[in-house]
Parts: C-alpha cells; sequence; structure tokens
C-alpha cells in the first residue's frame, strides 16, 4: 500500500479486552472487523453509506480475504487501521489495508475483494454514483 502520493483512509481503535486472547493479543479474527470498519468508514467519508446502499437493494458481500500477520497487537494499545481502495471494476471492488501499531510498527497487511449482487444474490453492476465514489477514493491513492 505505500508508494508516492498514497493517502489512504486512517481509522484508529483501541484494543478492547474482549478482543485479546489468552496471550493477551488481539485475537486473529479481529482485524477482518477491523478491515470492515476501515473499509465502511473509508466508503461513508466518500459519501457512500453502506445502510443506504443495502435499503435500496444493492450489496457488497466480502468474496475474498487474505491477510498477512506480521506482528501482535496488545490489550490498550492503539492502533491504526489504513484503507485503501485498489480496484473498482463494473460488479466488483477491492479493498486494501495496514493495521499499524504504535511507533508506526506494521502488524498486518490485509486485501478483500466485494461482488455487488442485489437481493435475490444474482450479480450486478455497481450503481453509477457508487462506482464513482470508489474510483474518486481510488484516485486519491
Amino acid at each position: 500500500m505505500s508508494g508516492a502520493g498514497s493517502r489512504p483512509h486512517v481509522v484508529e481503535v483501541e484494543v478492547r479486552y474482549a478482543e485479546t486472547d489468552q496471550m493477551g493479543r488481539a485475537h486473529h479474527g479481529v482485524y477482518v472487523v477491523w478491515c470492515e470498519l476501515g473499509r465502511t468508514m473509508l466508503m461513508r467519508e466518500h459519501g457512500v453509506s453502506y445502510a443506504e446502499m443495502e435499503r435500496s437493494g444493492v450489496l457488497l458481500p466480502v468474496t475474498g480475504l487474505e491477510i498477512e500477520y506480521r506482528a501482535a497487537a496488545y490489550y490498550e494499545e492503539r492502533v491504526q487501521i489504513r484503507t485503501k481502495v485498489l480496484a473498482v471494476r463494473s460488479r466488483s471492488v477491492t479493498f486494501g489495508y495496514e493495521v499499524r501499531g504504535p511507533g508506526d510498527r506494521l502488524l498486518a497487511r490485509a486485501r478483500t475483494d466485494l461482488a455487488c449482487i442485489d437481493r435475490e444474490g444474482r450479480t450486478r453492476r455497481l450503481p453509477d454514483d457508487v462506482r464513482a465514489a470508489l474510483a474518486a477514493a481510488e484516485s486519491c491513492r
């Protein structure tokens, strides 16, 4: 996700006790939740509300997920989720993430692919306004 001119959307969270395992580290599954938070906040910042989109019958289920864990996050640490739109296609979108801890320590890199479907589960085109908003977010890279 690095590169000249890169400007990811950044959201910061504190690792909560309930998110940790017996070793005191953030459980691996919570990174998926953090990516979802980063993705929905990026979309909201660019004028796309998940709730409004779903009310209109446009759904974006995750169809692919990759996470590479690099270091642990611990209870009460502040972590940043840095999210970017990597690709916008007619019927799907790909997001990239970096989760960083104190001292800008890289904790994880992730990627999600989302397909656009209707309420019956049929693939459909992204609405023009959603595609334009996501393309604008992508051009911020």
